[in-house]
């Protein structure tokens, strides 16, 4: 096949563009693989001796095969599909034979830009997808054009790109979101996940202390909540070996259970979760109120019934003031629990600190304040406690992150057989005043007491608010923080650095990335339903009459938009033709009625040698203008010059 340069070099870089995002899904090897071949290709247009032969291409093919197979993720699945469909894409430019090749490679290459989505949804992405696909479009308007020019094919790419978002956008909105049963979702499972865990040991939440990845974000319905009480809860540890944290394997006492008492200031917010492995959502202490697709367990903290891989937003309503009642047989043992006798040195830690012929209260406020007055130091990097952690911690090193405080803060109430378990989950959140939400990241990940009390239940106690309060009241400054270097925390002049503009234009850039995951991303089916509603629309029936209505009113505007603008070039041209008709008639050159632009043309040729060229120009710049696919308004320009010029 004899294609144009221009459409092949268009046609192989929007390619590049649309495989280079997936440089972080594939393997590095079939990365490559796919690159060479691109790039061989590319080579294939100046010279095309050195494109492979059928047996070369054979070789080709198994290579790619046992790069997937060597890669193998199963058969089903977001990334086995995708290195597929990449493979294959790679494959097929090496053997274009006609144009029916070019239509087929161009159509793979759509599918492999859509795939990107299944990977990252945020809006950079979006306008990079648009961007490849107006340069992918660009190339199937050259192919259908005589005289392909790169420039010319963008514009109009760009135009039936413009001309189609109105109707995407009708679509989009109206048509109904049918979404797949969770059983039916081929999710990728050996993807590796970061944040919190069901256990906790020595280490383990400070390895998030670094991380920047988002979370979930919260958005209040009035004053948000003073930084000491932006607790937000996760799973809940009461058992431990004396190391290792994790959840009770007793946690049926749920029917036993009174419902906790609330009272005073409760505080409305919309939680946005971003994709997660786990089931959690992450709630102020204490939720009372929350969406149905959520549930409360017997530790207050909020599960979701909707498939956690996908973002998804939570209504919940909390009170940081309650009372959780008494405490169930289970529920005292499980929070008493201990892997083994006590040491001499913590049994008399915990008798010079009166806990075991004192009121609990007295006992933790001494226990706080030995931790505040002695040299103990909050640390994201501390020492390897591999035996004995809790007594090497409290009695040798003494640095330490919240988890080392929040597990030796238990053990030592327990040791003075005072029911307290482990809470993890995360606190503080950066706001953003742009949008006015919080923003809480994994390097948000926490971990604090909780102690069962006489008439009051159960009790947040935070050691690490004892050893560094700025903790609590500030958020750790990432950008200043590197590992192994001392914690750093965000202060109100950080605001008056020179990098002002920037932190700025960051919290601009995550307001509209907020609204971009709430509004377009998370445009569910219940949201659909919920804004419809709003408006009046509130069956299906009436969605599809709405859905055909608003099809057929932008299709009538565009057609009569375009139909305007293409009968305005056709009356313009025709009329300059008719003068350059009238310049011949003055030499008894006149065209009749029933004679074709081309017959005219070669009639008058005949009679006028001299003036073949301009003729055979201006015939020919009029027949594109009037009949052909593609005309410019520089066609047009060109064709009245020469008509202007015409002298008989």
């Amino acid at each position: 096949m004899n294609a144009h340069p221009h459409v092949l070099i268009f046609l192989f870089s929007s390619i590049g563009l649309i495989a280079f995002p997936h440089i972080s899904h594939i393997p590095i090897s079939l990365f490559i693989f796919f690159y060479v071949l691109l790039f061989w290709r590319f080579i294939g247009i100046w010279q095309p001796q050195h494109l492979p032969r059928r047996w070369l291409l054979l070789l080709l093919s198994l290579c790619g095969i046992a790069l997937l197979y060597s890669q193998h993720q199963g058969l089903f699945g977001r990334d086995a599909g995708t290195r597929l469909f990449l493979l294959a894409l790679g494959l097929k430019l090496m053997e274009i034979k006609t144009e029916r090749d070019l239509y087929l490679i161009s159509f793979l290459a759509f599918i492999v830009a859509a795939s990107q989505f299944l990977y990252t949804q945020n809006l950079l992405m979006a306008a990079y997808i648009l961007m490849v696909c107006c340069v992918l479009l660009a190339t199937l308007v050259c192919i259908n054009s005589r005289d392909p020019q790169p420039l010319v094919a963008l514009k109009n790419a760009g135009i039936i790109v413009v001309q189609a978002l109105p109707i995407a956008i009708v679509l989009f909105i109206l048509f109904p979101r049918v979404e797949a049963p969770r059983w039916m979702l081929l999710n990728d499972k050996q993807q590796a996940r970061t944040g919190l865990s069901d256990s906790m040991e020595p280490g383990s939440i400070s390895d998030l202390g670094l991380s920047d990845q988002l979370v979930f974000r919260v958005k209040f319905a009035g004053n948000l909540p003073p930084s000491v009480q932006r607790y937000w809860r996760g799973p809940v540890l009461a058992h431990t070996d004396g190391k290792r944290w994790t959840r009770s394997a007793n946690r049926n006492f749920e029917t036993f259970m009174a419902q906790p008492k609330v009272k005073g200031l409760r505080y409305e917010y919309t939680l946005l979760m971003e994709s997660s492995d786990k089931n959690w959502v992450f709630a102020l202490d204490l939720p009372v109120g929350f969406s149905t697709s959520l549930s409360r367990n017997a530790h207050y903290q909020l599960i979701t019934s909707e498939n956690p891989d996908k973002r998804a937003e939570y209504k919940v309503t909390s009170y940081p003031d309650y009372n959780t009642g008494l405490i169930t047989r289970i529920e005292y043992d499980n929070a008493t629990q201990m892997p083994g006798a006590p040491s001499a040195k913590i049994k008399q830690l915990v008798e010079q600190l009166q806990g075991f012929n004192s009121p609990p209260e007295q006992f933790i406020k001494r226990l706080l304040n030995h931790f505040r007055t002695e040299d103990f130091h909050y640390t994201l990097t501390p020492p390897l406690m591999e035996q004995n952690p809790i007594e090497t911690f409290l009695f040798a090193t003494r640095y330490g992150f919240c988890s080392h405080y929040a597990s030796a803060f238990v053990y030592l109430m327990r040791v003075a057989n005072i029911p307290a378990r482990v809470v993890t989950g995360y606190q503080g959140g950066e706001f953003n005043p742009v949008g006015h939400f919080l923003e809480i990241r994994q390097a948000d990940a926490h971990a604090w007491a909780e102690v069962w009390l006489e008439n009051k239940g159960w009790i947040r106690f935070d050691p690490t608010a004892a050893i560094a309060p700025e903790r609590i009241e500030k958020n750790v400054n990432l950008d200043e923080l590197a590992l192994g270097s001392e914690i750093r925390f965000a202060s109100g002049d950080d605001a008056l650095a020179a990098s002002r503009w920037l932190k700025q234009a960051h919290q601009l850039w995550s307001h509209v990335d907020y609204n971009w995951q709430r509004w377009v991303i998370n445009y569910n089916s219940r949201n659909q339903s919920k804004f419809l509603s709003s408006l009046g629309v509130d069956t299906i029936k009436m969605m599809m009459y709405w859905m055909i209505a608003g099809i057929g009113v932008i299709t009538a505007i565009l057609s009569l938009i375009l139909l305007r603008q293409k009968q305005k070039a056709i009356d313009r041209s025709l009329r300059v033709y008719n003068r350059f008709c009238q310049k011949l008639a003055k030499r008894g050159l006149t065209r009749g009625l029933a004679e074709g632009e081309r017959d005219f043309a070669e009639r008058v040729k005949a009679k006028l040698p001299a003036l073949a060229n301009d003729i055979e120009q201006i015939t020919g710049i009029f027949i594109k203008l009037r009949y052909g696919r593609v005309s410019t308004p520089e066609d047009l320009k060109q064709f009245m010059q020469w008509v202007k010029l015409f002298k008989v």
